[in-house]
């Protein structure tokens, strides 16, 4: 195979998908495991996990299911030591487990924005903490956050926003934790708005907005976000740590 393309792979390789019920968790499971990885995909919603890895072992993926929450710091250990006691190893950490919600922030309920906090930001250091205790060098982590976490929503979206930056923040000082000290990458995915379940409902009035918002002027594709997601998990992108990459069709600089 070219060296290029090894670059991308993932053979051997263990990787945890939190949040992998739906949305672009099943695909980013999809992506890991077409590229060589074992997988352990991990959310609140059991049924929806063992069909997803029906589906995977159907393409000869190997896969595991571990139904828990990220907001549980308990529950993220039993998450990780799943991952090392059936596959032997953790190597690829994607914190893809969010919520969002639009409220008006004069309105937004404390325990609203507790819980988008939670699972956003808290649960993001929870599962890493969690991973690094196992991770060896070369090992790489993915928080997935947003566009939001650099611009305002145009919709009322203050847990949310904050949330999201937060995970830009952390993500930067554990790279800087770790990257040296433990040859453990720790980058950020930020993508735009995308076809998926939780944007279905509102497509058209959200597609108008997009269109008329950003440089390209349509939503993204679950392969798009995909193969960035591949690039920031594998080797193609052992140069670097800290980062965040934004994934939104130039939306974020209109």
């Amino acid at each position: 195979m070219n060296a290029y393309l090894e670059r991308f792979r993932a053979d051997g390789r263990v990787a945890v998908v939190t949040g992998a019920s739906s949305g672009l968790g099943v695909g980013f499971t999809h992506c890991l495991g077409a590229v060589g990885a074992s997988v352990v995909v991990a959310a609140r919603r059991g049924d929806r996990l063992q069909e997803l890895c029906e589906q995977l072992a159907s393409e000869g993926v190997p896969a595991h299911h571990v139904v828990m929450d990220v907001t549980d710091p308990a529950g993220c250990k039993e998450l990780v030591a799943a991952a090392v006691s059936r596959f032997g190893a953790l190597d690829i950490l994607i914190n893809n487990a969010g919520v969002g919600g639009s409220v008006p922030s004069h309105k937004e309920a404390p325990d609203h924005f507790r819980k988008v906090v939670d699972v956003n930001l808290m649960g993001t250091y929870w599962m890493a903490q969690a991973a690094v205790e196992v991770m060896q060098p070369g090992a790489v982590i993915v928080n997935v956050a947003s566009l939001h976490a650099v611009t305002a929503s145009r919709f009322p979206q203050a847990a949310y926003t904050a949330s999201k930056a937060g995970v830009l923040g952390l993500t930067r000082d554990l790279a800087s934790q770790w990257s040296q000290r433990r040859g453990i990458r720790v980058n950020a995915l930020c993508p735009g708005y995308v076809e998926t379940e939780m944007t279905s409902a509102g497509i058209e009035p959200l597609s108008a907005m997009v269109e008329a918002g950003s440089i390209m002027g349509r939503l993204g594709r679950q392969d798009e976000m995909d193969s960035a997601l591949l690039f920031l998990a594998t080797d193609a992108s052992s140069y670097m740590t800290g980062a965040a990459l934004m994934v939104d069709g130039g939306y974020s600089v209109v």
